[in-house]
């Protein structure tokens, strides 16, 4: 791909133009020696101190891969040393820590256009990395590219990122002059000179390296995981909307629960089971366990799938791979099967993993000569790290694989009756829980590993000297420094400091729901939120319609209706001291109608197209309206566009207030939607999932503020794993009802309880029933 050349040498030969690394390091360091084990040192930052003040800054450090295509079209992938210090990043060639000394090749800052998104799996000179691509929402075709070796590092330089641009949100909000902030907002001039910039720290900072330093990178070990999971955004092992499912543990075997969903157990045509085991490792090492295709390894765990064979590979999260068993492990039948399958995988917000297996047919791979070509049953993998005991340094993980049986063996094989379940594909498959937790437990270096340790340095400058940050203008973005082809490098003066240990305990978050919370229901302050001066609007829905028809009643089809909030669990008034969720309750706004547009390419401000409810007699004259414009990517492309009415003016004092006219950073940081599949196809249930999430930080969203109106439009094409997720979707609309919660993220005690902004039900819709936007 291409980069794009901005920031210059700092102090090397001729001035030539560096390359910018970010490199995972994760390891110990022992007091008064910092050690250059590779990749970003991360930690959970309390929101009370983060930002301004001197001992809220947070500085991460490790090794990564820098990729991309120079100026004359070679491909590249070199090492280089990442630091994160507040919302400035620096890259080295080599360790500072170690080379007390030196100069970055790249500096510059995580400004609030800044968009992080995670391309997944990739082929990189013979090696799996997992890539991680920066660019400017403004400006799209300026981008670069970072790779590390496992899932766990990539997630948590996303996670350091995302801390970094929060730094730079909370010292936005604090003020300062109005031409510091325009700058903040100011579009960026990547080809310039970048001027020096201006030291920023003296105080106590907190240091965090992440993985195991360059020679592991290089051997492509697994070094991060940390020793417990961000709880930042991980609440628990429930979903945020309340399923229909009814599991019920019907065996135990080697150690794994076996269970079974009773709630829909009359169908007739099999039963959904899933097994359950804990493993001693985090997430990201199950993860990268299951995904590894190297024989040698998965012969030590899988009795099933372990000769495999990569076909093909899409988007960095979904590939093809072909694989041959001998059934006489299974069945007295000789003759030697084969099978093709797709995986598709993604990493949820709150770090759970999920993978997506589905049997295919490929033209790589036709049938084989001596092979009987078979089907791998339709399941999906769920690994989710837990939280770990107060004081406790030890992970474990929560892995689940879950599959639709339709073997008339299993009702037997439950109740003891009959054993010949266990000679088949379903059984070996749901004995692979088993075989992944022992070989993980009987390779302790896999866990070890993952572990991460903190440091805390006296002084702000590691790895910068007094004069380095001087006149550094604050438009200077970081996707400039990492947007760029590979030349020398240069080597300036820094000090370094001493550095002592400290462990740090993390909060043991523990998402309790008890019976009392789930009958409590979180309803909307009205006067709080709308300004309470204002007489109400009575809001006539039957004066607004829109391309999709308004459901008569369930049973209706292609069509929408507006749900209460009950079904969804959101943030209870005391979320920040005991992570409780509670009911929602009826939503804030109306919703008026519904769009279901078909475009040619996606199309942002819907609201001023002359056929938008907006632009109405009608919508001219409401309050307030809310309008989501969810763009889906197809073939051709849909917008989805929701229209919620409010009754009086927002309170420009509220939290509503604050995201209607706010920062599109603090948008970002905000906006949250809750899905729920109510009916439809299981594994399309597993895919999209019931977490909430930030949609802001998932896809590209942009924010239009005009008028009595803010419109938001979601690109769901922006990011390669909801473009994944929404064709999977996509290919079942027409059998699903799902459920949508909009509401606006509570992150201090006084914007406690959330509440739910909007909710829809959209009803076994048809592509083929959208209209032209234009015509």
């Amino acid at each position: 791909m291409e980069t794009t050349k901005a920031l210059k040498e700092e102090g090397g030969e001729g001035g030539q133009e560096k390359e910018v690394l970010l490199d995972g390091s994760n390891g110990s360091s022992s007091s008064g020696d910092a050690n250059t084990n590779g990749a970003p040192k991360h930690r959970h930052t309390p929101t009370a101190s983060y930002g301004g003040d001197e001992k809220g800054i947070y500085e991460i450090f490790g090794w990564v891969y820098h990729i991309g295509v120079n100026s004359i079209g070679h491909e590249y992938c070199h090492l280089r040393f990442l630091f994160i210090k507040g919302k400035y990043v620096m890259m080295y060639k080599r360790d500072p820590h170690e080379n007390p000394g030196i100069k970055p090749i790249r500096k510059g800052v995580i400004g609030p256009t800044l968009m992080v998104e995670e391309l997944g799996r990739r082929k990189v000179n013979d090696g799996d990395l997992y890539v991680i691509q920066f660019y400017n929402r403004l400006d799209e075709s300026k981008k670069g590219e970072i790779a590390c070796p496992t899932a766990g590092e990539a997630r948590k330089w996303m996670e350091a990122f995302d801390h970094a641009k929060q730094q730079a949100e909370y010292e936005l909000s604090r003020g300062g002059s109005t031409r510091n902030k325009l700058n903040m907002e100011a579009d960026i001039d990547l080809d310039g000179h970048r001027p020096r910039v201006r030291r920023y720290a003296h105080g106590l900072k907190n240091l965090i390296r992440i993985g195991k330093g360059p020679e592991m990178l290089l051997r492509q070990t697994s070094n991060l995981g940390g020793s417990g999971t961000s709880n930042r955004y991980f609440e628990g092992e429930f979903g945020d909307a309340i399923e229909a499912h009814e599991w019920k543990c019907v065996r135990t075997v080697n150690g794994i629960r076996i269970f079974e969903d009773v709630a829909d157990s009359k169908r007739g045509k099999g039963a959904l089971v899933k097994a359950v085991g804990l493993v001693d490792a985090s997430a990201d090492t199950a993860f990268d366990v299951i995904l590894n295709l190297e024989r040698r390894k998965r012969y030590e765990w899988d009795m099933l799938t372990a000769d495999l064979e990569l076909i093909d590979s899409y988007d960095g999260h979904y590939d093809v791979v072909y694989g041959t068993y001998d059934p006489k492990y299974l069945t007295r039948w000789q003759s030697k099967r084969d099978f093709v399958f797709t995986r598709q995988w993604f990493r949820g917000q709150d770090g759970a993993y999920t993978i997506l297996q589905l049997p295919a047919a490929h033209k790589k791979r036709p049938s084989r000569s001596g092979y009987r070509r078979t089907s791998i049953s339709p399941s999906t993998w769920e690994v989710r790290s837990l939280n770990s005991p107060m004081g406790s340094n030890t992970t474990k993980c929560l892995v689940t694989h879950m599959l639709e049986i339709r073997s008339s063996g299993w009702l037997r094989w439950k109740k003891n009756s009959s054993s010949k379940f266990e000679q088949t594909i379903p059984y070996a498959l749901l004995s692979q829980v088993a075989g992944l937790k022992e070989y993980i437990g009987a390779n302790p270096s896999l866990s070890f590993e993952s572990s991460a340790t903190v440091v805390q340095s006296k002084l702000s400058d590691v790895s910068t000297s007094s004069s380095e940050f001087e006149d550094l203008e604050v438009q200077d973005e970081f996707y400039d420094a990492i947007a760029g082809d590979s030349t020398s490098s240069s080597e300036d003066e820094e000090s370094e400091d001493d550095t002592e240990n400290k462990k740090i305990k993390l909060k043991n978050v523990s998402w309790a729901i008890s019976s009392l919370a789930l009958k409590r229901a979180s309803a909307p302050d009205v006067n709080k939120e709308l300004d309470p001066t204002v007489p109400p609007v009575h809001v006539d829905a039957s004066q607004f319609s829109g391309s999709l028809h308004k459901g008569r009643d369930e049973t209706d089809s292609n069509c929408w209706t507006c749900p209460s909030g009950t079904g969804f669990m959101i943030r209870g008034k005391t979320y920040l001291k005991d992570n409780a969720k509670i009911m929602g309750s009826d939503p804030l706004l109306k919703l008026l109608a519904v769009d279901w547009f078909k475009v040619d390419t996606a199309t942002d401000k819907i609201a001023l197209h002359p056929r938008s409810l907006v632009q109405s007699d009608a919508g001219k004259k409401l309050p307030f309206i809310l309008v989501i414009n969810l763009e889906v990517p197809a073939k051709p492309n849909y917008s989805l566009v929701l229209y919620y009415a409010a009754e009086r003016p927002v309170n420009k004092n509220s939290l509503l207030g604050r995201f209607v006219d706010g920062t599109d950073m603090f948008r970002d940081a905000r906006f949250k939607l809750i899905p729920s599949i109510v009916e439809g196809y299981w594994m399309v249930k597993r895919a999209v999932g019931t977490k909430a999430c930030l949609l802001g930080k998932a896809v590209t969203c942009k924010y239009f503020r005009q008028d009595n109106f803010l419109e938001i439009d979601v690109d769901i094409g922006s990011s390669s794993v909801a473009r994944s997720v929404i064709g999977l979707v996509l290919g079942y609309v027409t059998s699903l009802v799902v459920d949508l919660a909009i509401l606006i993220e509570a992150k201090e005690e006084a914007e406690l309880p959330e509440y739910i902004l909007g909710t829809v039900r959209l009803n076994r819709v048809k592509p083929e029933s959208a209209v032209p936007l234009n015509a």
